[in-house]
């Protein structure tokens, strides 16, 4: 039989690919990032939330589909924590090589990743706040979206500080404070900066998307 709306079905077997490529991504990453990490304890604790989220996102699939931006921008996120799990986010060679090269104090890779923190999961929030709710793009929706942003990131150096407590030095490469005395508030601000960009640059994008999925 036919399908009533042909256009949806061709937009639905698009999204198929697409995300069996991003799966493909995410593992073979996985993969590599698991082998001969510098600290598989801190490979561990960065990855744990890929190791997560996966079969979380699998098994929700069919009731709850994202769009392509937001796996996207997951794919990204967790790519961003895999990398910084196999080198520790202090010691990632790309970063390291920028350090020396421009002299900086420390190793940003640790920053790229709180950007990151805020500006996936900007978007994540997005998507959920427009599909089980009543609102509608809008400020209201933009400070609630910064709210979780934040909260996200605020939850992080909670569970940084419960790990250090627990584990003692055993913490050091997670925490990659790198001696500074901010880093938990560069650490959040960083991520509220994320959020925002996300919502000044991709709102659009990612309102035509849901539009087209008949999600709004």
């Amino acid at each position: 039989m036919p399908s009533a709306n042909p256009g949806l079905s061709r937009l639905a077997a698009r999204d198929r690919l697409w995300l069996g490529l991003l799966l493909l991504i995410v593992l073979s990453v996985l993969l590599w990032s698991g082998h001969e990490p510098k600290d598989r304890f801190t490979w561990f604790l960065e990855v744990l939330p890929v190791l997560l989220g996966l079969p979380l996102l699998l098994l929700t699939y069919r009731r709850f589909p994202f769009t392509r931006l937001a796996y996207g921008l997951m794919t990204l996120h967790a790519v961003i924590l895999m990398i910084g799990g196999h080198y520790t986010y202090s010691e990632m060679p790309l970063f390291e090589w920028l350090q020396a090269e421009f002299g900086w104090a420390r190793n940003h890779y640790d920053r790229l990743g709180h950007v990151a923190q805020g500006f996936v999961p900007a978007i994540l929030a997005r998507e959920i706040l427009l599909r089980t709710s009543p609102l509608r793009p809008g400020k209201w929706l933009a400070f609630l979206v910064l709210c979780v942003a934040l909260s996200i990131s605020a939850f992080y150096e909670f569970l940084e500080w419960w790990v250090a407590l627990a584990s003692g030095d055993e913490a050091v490469a997670f925490l990659a404070t790198q001696g500074d005395v901010w880093d938990t508030q560069w650490d959040m601000l960083l991520a509220w900066l994320g959020a925002m960009a996300a919502l000044l640059l991709l709102s659009g994008v990612h309102d035509r998307q849901l539009r087209q999925r008949g999600f709004l």
